[in-house]
C-alpha cells in the first residue's frame, strides 16, 4: 500500500456502487416525503389561518411546535440510530409523520391540528440523521460531503413539490382532499422501506452496541459535545439554515403577498426559485468541499454575509415594496442557506468515530432548527405587536446571525486543529493495516 492510498480509500470503507445507491435511495425517498409534509404548511399558511380562524402568533405556533419537537428529538434520535440502526428508526419515523399529515387533514379544530403537526415533527425528526447514517454505512468516507448535499437536494425537491403541487391542489381540491391524498406517499415509502432497505452491506457490520442505559447515553452525548468540531458544526447549522427555513416554512408567502403586494401565484414562483437555487447550489457546494476541505468555513460565512446583505436590502428598501429584481436576488441567495447548513455536518462527521455519528449529527442538526423555531416565534409576536410591520419583525434575523458568526469564529481554529490531529492518526493507522 502506498502512502497516498489512505486518502482515497480507508480500510473498512464500504464499497459504494449501484446497490448502495439503490438502498440509500430508499432512505432518501423517505426524507423526500418527510420534507413534503414538513413544508406543506408553508404554502397553506393563509388557508390555515382562515380554516382555524387564528392570528399570526397562533399560526406561527404550528411551525414552532413542529420544529420544537424536531429539535428536541435530535439527540434522542441520534442515540436511537446508533443503538437500533437505520431501518427501525426510519420505520417509526414514517409511521409517525404519515399519521401526523393525515391528522392535520382531518382536524376539526386548532388544538387537534396542533397535535397533528407535533406528531409530524416527531416522525420528521427521525429521517435526516438516519439518511446520513445510511450513506456513511454504504458509501466510502470520501463521498460524505457530496452524499450529504445530494440528500439535502432531494429534500429540497420535496419542498418543490409543496410549492408547485400542494399549493395548486389546495385551491383545486380543497384542504381535506389535498392533505389526505398527500399522506398516501407515506404509505408508499413505508412499503419500500420494509421490503428493500438494509442498514449496511454484508461484511460491514458495525461493532456490537454497548448495553443501553443512562450511563451510556450520557457518555455518548458528552463525548460528542467535547469535540470542537461537533459544536462548530452545530453553530454553522444554526447560523446558515434558519433564514431560508423561516421564509419557506411559513412567513415567505405572507411577506410577499401582504408586505410586497404580489399575487399568490407570483409569490409561489419566488418560493419555487428558492428551492431551485438550493438544488443547484447544493451540488456546487458538495463538489467544492469534496475537493477543497478548507473551503468549508469561507463558504459558510460567505453565505451568511450574502444572506444578511440581501435580507436587509429587501426589508429596508425605500418605499416599502422592493423591486422584482431584488426579490429574485434575495430568493436566489436564500437558496444557498440549505447547502451551507450541510457544511455543519462536514465539521461534525470527521470529529467523531463511527459509533457516535448519529449522536453527533443529532447535535449538529439541532442548531438550525432551534434558530428557525426562535425566529418563527419572534416574527409572529412582532407582527402582532407592531400591526404587521414586516420590517421590524424580519429584522430579528440579524440578532441570531450575529450570535452564530461570533460562535463560528470562536470555535473554528480549535476544531480545525483537532480535526488535523484526527486525520494524522487515521492516516497512520490506515498505513499500518495489513493488506
Amino acid at each position: 500500500m502506498t502512502s497516498a492510498a489512505p486518502t482515497l480509500s480507508l480500510p473498512g470503507d464500504p464499497p459504494g456502487g449501484r446497490r448502495a445507491a439503490w438502498v440509500w435511495g430508499i432512505g432518501v425517498a423517505v426524507y423526500f416525503v418527510a420534507i413534503i409534509f414538513r413544508t406543506s404548511l408553508g404554502v397553506a399558511g393563509l388557508d390555515a389561518a382562515d380554516r382555524f380562524d387564528v392570528n399570526a402568533s397562533a399560526l406561527s405556533t404550528f411551525s414552532i411546535l413542529q420544529l420544537l419537537v424536531y429539535a428536541g428529538m435530535q439527540i434522542p434520535v441520534g442515540l436511537m440510530v446508533d443503538r437500533l440502526g437505520t431501518k427501525k428508526v426510519l420505520t417509526i419515523g414514517v409511521v409517525l409523520f404519515t399519521l401526523g399529515q393525515l391528522g392535520f387533514a382531518l382536524s376539526p379544530s386548532y388544538g387537534m391540528a396542533l397535535a397533528s403537526r407535533a406528531l409530524l415533527g416527531c416522525g420528521d425528526a427521525m429521517t435526516f440523521i438516519s439518511v446520513l447514517r445510511l450513506g456513511a454505512r454504504w458509501f466510502p468516507a470520501r463521498r460524505g460531503p457530496l452524499i450529504g448535499q445530494v440528500a439535502a437536494l432531494f429534500g429540497m425537491a420535496g419542498n418543490l413539490v409543496s410549492t408547485l403541487f400542494i399549493a395548486r391542489a389546495l385551491h383545486g381540491f380543497g384542504w381535506t382532499a389535498t392533505f389526505v391524498g398527500s399522506s398516501l406517499a407515506g404509505v408508499l415509502v413505508l412499503g419500500l422501506l420494509l421490503l428493500f432497505l438494509k442498514d449496511h452491506p454484508e461484511g460491514h457490520e458495525p461493532p456490537p452496541a454497548e448495553h443501553a442505559g443512562a450511563a451510556y447515553v450520557r457518555k455518548q452525548i458528552a463525548a460528542s459535545w467535547r469535540e470542537p468540531g461537533t459544536r462548530l458544526g452545530m453553530w454553522v447549522h444554526f447560523t446558515t439554515q434558519f433564514p431560508a427555513m423561516v421564509f419557506l416554512l411559513l412567513w415567505g408567502m405572507p411577506f410577499l403577498v401582504e408586505a410586497q403586494g404580489l399575487s399568490r401565484g407570483t409569490a409561489g414562483e419566488l418560493l419555487t426559485l428558492v428551492v431551485l437555487s438550493n438544488m443547484v447550489v447544493g451540488l456546487v457546494y458538495g463538489q467544492i468541499i469534496a475537493r477543497h476541505h478548507a473551503a468549508r468555513a469561507p463558504l459558510a460565512l460567505g453565505t451568511v454575509a450574502m444572506t444578511a446583505l440581501l435580507w436587509a436590502s429587501t426589508i429596508f428598501y425605500p418605499g416599502g415594496h422592493a423591486p422584482m429584481w431584488l426579490l429574485i436576488t434575495l430568493c436566489v441567495v436564500l437558496g444557498s442557506c440549505g447547502p451551507a447548513s450541510m457544511i455543519g455536518f462536514d465539521f461534525g462527521r470527521p470529529a467523531n468515530p463511527p459509533e457516535r455519528q448519529g449522536t453527533a449529527s443529532g447535535i449538529v442538526n439541532m442548531g438550525g432548527f432551534i434558530a428557525s423555531m426562535t425566529t418563527l416565534f419572534a416574527v409572529g409576536v412582532l407582527l402582532d405587536a407592531t400591526g404587521d410591520n414586516y420590517r421590524v419583525a424580519f429584522a430579528s434575523v440579524f440578532v441570531l446571525e450575529a450570535l452564530g458568526v461570533v460562535q463560528i469564529l470562536r470555535l473554528h481554529a480549535r476544531a480545525t486543529y483537532r480535526e488535523r490531529d484526527h486525520h494524522v492518526v487515521s492516516r497512520v493507522e490506515a498505513v499500518h493495516v495489513p493488506v
